[in-house]
């Protein structure tokens, strides 16, 4: 059976094209590309390989002989195997959780360029509109690929001795050397605003309900100038089809129990209060468009979540209550709460971090004042779609470089462990995955021997 690459899961997150990635061009200076492979309706542009290629050569650790460029070309096309075969067995997404992290994806890329579109068009060559509808292709893919490799690999799991004879198995002038890693913990409080802004946002959007209805302002005219759904705003407010489940239950009922192009009064969800219109019901999917308007705290709303997090920082360093009991029942933020508030590495879930791993230049900055033990004060900060929080910080500890050993390492080593059973596995079902679908390879790559045993 031939040896498959740790880069299958290689993420096609480096999606804009330019000079800055390499790629070759012409005396008039537009970037030379071509389809290097066919995967049923799917295509692998050269541009793909390159610039995944040159990013997984830049974050290879040091230690760990980087991938090939037949490595990195065998992923992505496996990728593209991935989601053809996914359409065949009926593995799919929801737009709705492609909508969420494209969303998420797309206000982390326009934060950077403080909003200004000039600034993005000039950078990538892209308007706003073209940069969403690349994330959002992006993101479906990398959730087809994960789901098919959820559903392959089901149920595999390693055990303490087939890890320690994987870490056995690395001859010792070859173990990977580890950058410094910190374990940091957080407590969110995400502050609740008060009745009286509430109360303003709701009678606002009762006013355009009641301007619509007489013919005064127009919905989607109302969404693209006031709605603060980053998504649908652009679009007049159009969310497209959804099936039932797929939105937030508040908005699903009241869509629901709207007549076709009726209006509804103003719904509260986790995401803000919504007007909404139901526009259409097809089966069991429905399209609706809204009007979404998100409270934003006071000041004092904000000074009163502040008051509340300083105190509960005084319990616990009084030591009336641990850190990690704390952040489970008090903090507003799910993805950390239900692991004691502590940052968890994607890759391997341990709660070893490097400091790259946060990807959050002000927690890299925050965490550079502070000393090993300590609990900050409550910080502000901002969340894409819930505006201003607040949390405290806990810089629990901190590990040196090392060479990689089972002792510091354990957590690490049974990720590496279990990658490489699953590649066996996917191994086996590639080779019989591939009679099902057309693939059509550039010549180029004949040397790479995609997909054959080796």
């Amino acid at each position: 059976m031939k040896k498959l690459t740790q880069f299958i899961a290689l993420a096609v997150l480096f999606i804009f094209q330019g000079k800055a990635y390499g790629q070759e061009t012409n005396p008039t200076g537009q970037v030379l590309d071509k389809i290097v492979a066919k995967v049923d309706n799917y295509i692998l542009l050269e541009s793909d390989v390159q610039k995944t290629y040159i990013e997984a050569i830049a974050q290879s650790q040091q230690g760990i002989e980087p991938p090939t460029r037949c490595e990195v070309f065998e992923s992505l096309m496996i990728n593209k195997l991935m989601v053809a075969k996914a359409e065949i067995d009926s593995v799919i997404v929801s737009d709705a959780e492609v909508m969420l992290q494209a969303d998420q994806r797309f206000n982390m890329v326009m934060q950077q360029f403080g909003g200004d579109e000039s600034t993005l068009i000039e950078v990538y060559g892209k308007t706003s509109d073209q940069l969403k509808s690349e994330i959002t292709e992006v993101i479906r893919e990398q959730l087809i690929v994960q789901r098919m490799r959820g559903k392959i690999t089901e149920g595999l799991s390693v055990s303490p001795n087939e890890v320690r004879e994987f870490f056995e198995r690395i001859p010792s002038d070859s173990l990977p050397f580890f950058s410094a890693e910190v374990t940091v913990g957080q407590i969110v409080k995400k502050p609740e605003v008060s009745s009286q802004i509430k109360d303003d946002i709701i009678a606002q959007l009762k006013q355009f309900k009641a301007d619509i209805l007489d013919g005064k302002a127009d919905f989607a005219d109302l969404a693209r100038r006031f709605s603060e759904d980053p998504g649908s705003g652009a679009q007049g407010g159009d969310l497209g089809f959804f099936r039932r489940g797929e939105l937030a239950p508040e908005y699903e009922a009241t869509a629901l129990g709207l007549r076709q192009g009726e209006i509804s009064d103003p719904v509260e969800t986790d995401f803000g209060f919504h007007m909404i219109q139901l526009l259409e019901i097809r089966g069991s999917s429905y399209n609706t468009r809204h009007i979404l308007r998100i409270p934003s705290p006071s000041e004092a709303d904000l000074m009163r979540a502040e008051r509340y997090l300083d105190s509960l920082k005084t319990e616990i360093e009084k030591g009336n209550i641990e850190f990690a009991k704390a952040a489970k029942e008090y903090s507003d933020d799910r993805n950390t709460s239900d692991n004691g508030g502590f940052f968890t590495d994607p890759n391997n879930g341990s709660n070893r971090l490097t400091l790259r791993t946060l990807e959050d230049p002000v927690l890299y900055f925050t965490l550079d004042s502070m000393s090993v033990g300590q609990i900050t004060k409550p910080i502000r900060f901002e969340s894409p779609r819930e505006g201003t929080q607040l949390r405290i910080l806990y810089y629990q500890s901190k590990y040196p470089a090392h060479r990689a050993n089972l002792n510091d390492d354990y957590e690490k080593m049974k990720a590496a462990t279990l990658r490489a059973k699953e590649d066996e596995l996917l191994g086996e079902w590639f080779l019989t995955a591939k009679e099902d679908i057309f693939i059509d390879l550039d010549p180029a790559y004949d040397r790479c021997k995609v997909l054959s045993e080796k």
